[in-house]
């Protein structure tokens, strides 16, 4: 930012510089080509006329040293030619004595009454001249013509020499200038920059360092006044909500597993007609069960300030496919992994397990049976500097898909498809979004190629951190110690909430087993005795 308004203060002035200078020298040679030529005409005027007074008297033989004289004075080349344009003297060339130069534009003009002004190229000097030819006598007849020629290298010289002046004067107020800015940048910047280092230690989770409030321009000061309050406050309600989160776990399972027991205690006092009735209460606490875990588990990532770390993205992928294959063999579904890519991608520790999960349980429980879910693993190609290169994985069903309006609204919380399972807590796939852009990367939904649905994961490889975040080598105590616990997966969105990632090949144990359940009353309905 300094450069930036540096460069700005010395473009202004540099236009201002230019639009005072140029026209100042150009006006400067102008006046002195002008003043010059007057001087020349002047005095070519004033010889003519000495000329003309020694022709008339007879004195035709001191015209050649009244010449040598004026040209010595002035530097100038002289010509002094009859009333014919016959060449009576000629101070530089003595062959063109005698010669009838008549027929040259300057001379015809002369002879005329009508003086001659220009300037042309010399070849005997290799430079530009001034040429003055006037007539001699004040009479309708000219007796005499007389051209002075004067090399114009010393006005060039001296307009050059101008030029110089100016542009070392130029130079001089520009440096002056960037002294001046450079000092007016640093102190604006100043405030800037802490700013931006506050930002930065805000956005990793805690303001160690708050912006100075005393220096820079009176704007800045109140906006860094601003902004350490608002992150004050900001701190304050971050470690609330998670305290929140924190205490809220406890508080809320405590009653939540005790209103489970109590219910299943009723279980061998109701008649058979309100099983019904019990089976949908338990299944409802599970739910709440469900969505509180996953609320928490939100909050916590949320408010957790912890940097992405790189994961091999095919060992994780191949692991949770394995720890699947089970749970998917007893509904007849098969996993398919393909692609090495070898690629490491970066995410939130224990993010990508829990991603996987969440996708794998969403698709198994929509597959029909003797179908396969896919899991893709490409590489991405990036386009310049601005994209850089991305790791994909794609997690294909067989399943019935969902429509362009469903797959837009898939990533709201508590959103549920209308064929949903209803023991979804709707919570699966927003915390799918929310660990993955945690990570820099994004999630998207799309039909894929002969029905079904394709969850394709973008993540950024491990060769560029992303949002400027470090290794997971260089994290700091207190990121290492915040790291996120996975929370028991619901996958939702387009087909219900799945179940916990599975363990010992089996989804998860059944409520109860007809087998093992204590007989049910055969009574009426009724008050239980």
């Amino acid at each position: 930012m300094t450069r930036r308004l540096l460069l700005s203060y010395l473009s202004l002035m540099l236009l201002v510089l230019l639009a005072l200078e140029v026209p100042f020298g150009i006006l400067y040679a102008r006046s002195e080509l002008s003043r010059f030529t007057h001087a020349a005409q002047q005095g070519a005027i004033t010889f003519a006329a000495v000329c003309e007074e020694k022709m008339e008297h007879g004195l035709t033989a001191d015209l050649p040293e009244l010449a040598r004289a004026y040209g010595r004075r002035t530097g100038s080349r002289v010509l002094v030619a009859d009333q014919k344009g016959v060449v009576l003297t000629e101070t530089a060339a003595l062959h063109l004595v005698g010669k009838d130069l008549s027929a040259e534009p300057d001379i015809s003009a002369a002879l005329h009454d009508r003086p001659a002004v220009a300037t042309r190229d010399d070849p005997s000097t290799n430079g530009e001249v001034l040429f003055v030819t006037v007539p001699g006598g004040s009479d309708a007849t000219v007796p005499c013509v007389v051209r002075t020629v004067y090399p114009l290298s010393p006005i060039r010289a001296k307009a050059d020499a101008t030029w110089l002046a100016l542009a070392l004067i130029g130079l001089g107020a520009l440096a002056t200038v960037a002294l001046i800015g450079f000092v007016l940048a640093r102190s604006i910047t100043r405030p800037v920059r802490d700013l931006e280092r506050a930002t930065a230690q805000l956005a990793e989770g805690r303001l160690t360092d708050p912006p100075a409030t005393d220096h820079g321009p009176p704007e800045l000061r109140r906006l860094a006044a601003s902004f350490t309050k608002t992150a004050t406050r900001l701190q304050h309600v971050i470690q609330a909500q998670q305290a929140f989160a924190s205490e809220a776990s406890h508080q809320l399972k405590t009653p939540l597993t005790s209103l489970r027991l109590r219910l299943e205690n009723f279980e061998p006092h109701l008649a058979p007609c309100a099983q019904d009735s019990l089976d949908k209460a338990l299944a409802e606490t599970e739910r709440l069960s469900r969505m509180v875990q996953g609320l928490l588990a939100l909050a916590r990532l949320e408010n957790s300030a912890i940097r992405p770390e790189a994961v091999d993205l095919d060992a994780v992928v191949a692991d949770r496919a394995a720890i699947w294959t089970a749970f998917a063999d007893e509904q007849q579904v098969g996993i398919i992994v393909s692609g090495a890519t070898r690629a490491r991608v970066w995410a939130l520790p224990g993010a990508l397990e829990q991603i996987i999960d969440n996708l794998l349980s969403n698709a198994l429980r929509v597959s029909p049976p003797g179908t396969a879910v896919t899991l893709t693993t490409v590489i991405v190609p990036g386009e310049g500097s601005r994209t850089p290169p991305v790791a994909e994985l794609h997690v294909i069903d067989q399943g019935p898909g969902m429509t362009a309006a469903e797959r837009l609204r898939a990533f709201d919380r508590f959103w549920r498809a209308p064929a949903a399972d209803h023991d979804g807590t709707g919570l699966g796939l927003p915390m799918v979004r929310q660990l993955t852009r945690a990570g820099g990367g994004e999630i998207t939904l799309e039909a894929a190629p002969g029905g079904g649905l394709d969850a394709v994961v973008r993540l950024r490889r491990a060769e560029s951190h992303p949002h400027g975040n470090a290794p997971v080598s260089q994290r700091t105590p207190t990121a290492q110690a915040a790291r996120l616990t996975p929370p028991p997966t619901t996958a939702r969105g387009r087909h219900g909430d799945g179940p916990e990632p599975p363990t010992g090949g089996a989804n998860r144990p059944a409520r109860r087993n007809a087998a093992t359940e204590k007989p049910r009353r055969t009574t009426a309905c009724g008050p239980p005795p």
